[in-house]
C-alpha cells in the first residue's frame, strides 16, 4: 500500500511553495494541510512535528522531516522522476551553494523586505515600510550577482536541467520581482534574467503558485 504524502505548511510561505515544486518535478502526488507559523495556536500535533514552530513538514507514512533543504533532498532520494540532485561534484557544489546563497543571504531582503513590504502587506491591508524596501533591495544586488555569475558559469541554473537549485531559487525570485523595485534590480544582470524566462514557465512553478492574501 502506498504511503501518504502530506505537506504541512501555510499557504505564502516561500519555503513551503519550495517544497511542492521538487514535489510536482518528481511527479509525487501528496496532500496539503494548511499551518499558520505566525498564529499563537499551532496544533500541538504539528510542534511535535517541528519544534521550532516554523514551515514546512513533510510527512510520508510515518516519517517527518523538516527544514525545506532536507525535504527536497528526500523528496529527490525517496521517489521517482528526474533526478534533482546531480552527482557530478562540481554542479552539486554549485546547486548547494545557490540553496545556502538564498538561505543565508537572499531571503530575508528579497523575501521578508521586498516583497513583504512592497506587495504581501499591502494586499493584506497591513503596514508597510520604504526604508525596509530600500534596504532590501540594496542588500539584494551582492546576491544577484553571485547568482548571475553562476548562471554564467553554466554548472547550475542553465535552463536545460532543473535541479534542487532551481527548485529553491524560483519560488523566491517569483516573489522578489513582482515588487516594481525588484523587477528593475534582477533586469541588470541578463544571465539571471534569461534563467528565470525559462524557469517561470515551468508548470511546476506555475501550479505552485500561492496567490496574494485578500485584504
Amino acid at each position: 500500500m502506498r504511503k501518504p504524502v502530506v505537506l504541512r505548511g501555510y499557504q505564502f510561505s516561500v519555503y513551503n511553495r519550495i517544497a511542492r515544486v521538487a514535489l510536482h518535478e518528481k511527479g509525487v502526488p501528496y496532500e496539503t494541510e494548511e499551518v499558520d507559523p505566525f498564529a499563537n495556536d499551532i496544533p500541538r500535533d504539528y510542534l511535535k512535528r517541528h519544534p521550532f514552530r516554523r514551515v514546512p513538514v513533510l510527512s510520508h507514512g510515518e516519517f517527518d522531516v523538516y527544514e525545506t533543504a532536507a525535504i527536497t533532498r528526500y523528496v529527490d532520494a525517496a521517489f521517482g522522476g528526474p533526478d534533482l540532485m546531480p552527482t557530478r561534484a562540481e554542479v552539486l557544489a554549485r546547486v548547494t551553494q545557490v540553496v545556502s546563497i538564498m538561505d543565508i543571504y537572499g531571503y530575508r531582503p528579497m523575501v521578508r523586505q521586498v516583497f513583504a513590504h512592497r506587495v504581501f502587506r499591502p494586499a493584506a491591508g497591513e503596514q508597510s515600510n520604504k526604508t525596509e524596501i530600500a534596504a532590501g533591495i540594496e542588500a539584494s544586488l551582492p546576491v544577484l550577482g553571485a547568482l548571475d555569475a553562476l548562471v554564467s558559469e553554466g554548472h547550475v541554473l542553465d535552463g536545460r536541467t532543473f535541479t534542487l537549485a532551481d527548485c529553491h531559487l524560483a519560488p523566491m525570485i517569483a516573489y522578489f520581482v513582482q515588487a516594481p523595485e525588484g523587477a528593475m534590480a534582477l533586469s541588470k544582470y541578463s544571465a539571471l534574467v534569461d534563467w528565470w524566462e525559462s524557469a517561470s514557465q515551468r508548470p511546476s512553478i506555475e501550479a505552485t503558485d500561492p496567490g496574494l492574501p485578500l485584504g
